[in-house]
């Protein structure tokens, strides 16, 4: 198995560091990496942007992971092999919620596991959830910014289609009457790879938290649109920042 762990990363040991941020979109992997002090570009293949820096005395990195559960669950299985312990994704969501508005920061408590990736990890009974203490360092993060931010449940989705098209898929009645059951239940927001970072993260005894910034809120339309996902990054790194400090003294105490 240690021949495959960098097979889609293109990633060797030593080249990442035990935090890491994980977006979707590999362009979105330099602007995070420019948050780091003396960042390096590790790798490119495929979805998987790679670049490893430090904060606070840690090396720390940063890759993407495309759209989707699937490949989402590869860029952690294969950082984890290389010894990473400590995920956040950051990216972008739909809001659900009619009091999620555009320009929001989201963050996953847990994910609705409407996705098939999570299902080759753990019995669909098995709720897809959040590592308390990175939850924990997102909210006190956007707190002290003074950010418009939201905590609680979102769902993971395969068909970015499916969602905004539903009344052309031959499942159209299954779909909305789902996206009913989400609203009726107080789901946040609705994106595309957290159900699998979190079971993933679960099966293999990592930490993984989830932070979005919502571009739109399709059952509140008046409230417009945000594509500046800038604050979300600033966040999320001020969240590793903060983990990194509270780990460092949680064992300098033990």
């Amino acid at each position: 198995m240690d021949s495959l762990a960098s097979y889609h990363i293109k990633c060797a040991p030593g080249d990442v560091g035990g935090y890491c941020i994980l977006p979707g979109d590999p362009a979105r992997c330099e602007k995070i990496a420019a948050c780091f002090e003396s960042p390096v570009l590790i790798a490119e293949n495929r979805e998987f942007t790679t670049y490893t820096g430090m904060l606070e005395g840690e090396k720390v990195s940063v890759t993407s992971t495309g759209i989707g559960g699937p490949s989402a669950a590869i860029a952690i299985e294969e950082l984890c092999m290389l010894g990473a312990h400590t995920f956040i994704r950051v990216g972008t969501c739909g809001g659900i919620c009619e009091k999620v508005r555009a320009g929001d920061f989201v963050i996953a408590t847990a994910a609705i596991r409407a996705e098939g990736t999570s299902r080759e990890y753990a019995p669909v009974e098995y709720p897809a959830v959040a590592d308390f203490e990175v939850v924990r360092a997102l909210a006190d993060v956007a707190k002290a910014a003074g950010a418009r931010y939201h905590v609680g449940v979102v769902q993971s989705k395969d068909s970015f289609y499916g969602q905004h098209s539903p009344d052309r898929m031959p499942v159209g009645e299954l779909l909305r009457y789902n996206w009913n059951a989400w609203k009726k239940l107080g789901a946040l927001a609705s994106e595309m790879e957290t159900a699998a970072l979190f079971v993933a993260a679960s099966a293999l005894g990592v930490r993984c938290g989830a932070c979005y910034h919502v571009l739109w809120n399709q059952e509140a339309p008046d409230g417009g649109a945000s594509h500046d996902s800038g604050n979300a990054v600033r966040l999320c790194v001020d969240a590793l920042r903060e983990l990194i400090i509270r780990d460092r003294s949680r064992d300098s105490e033990e």
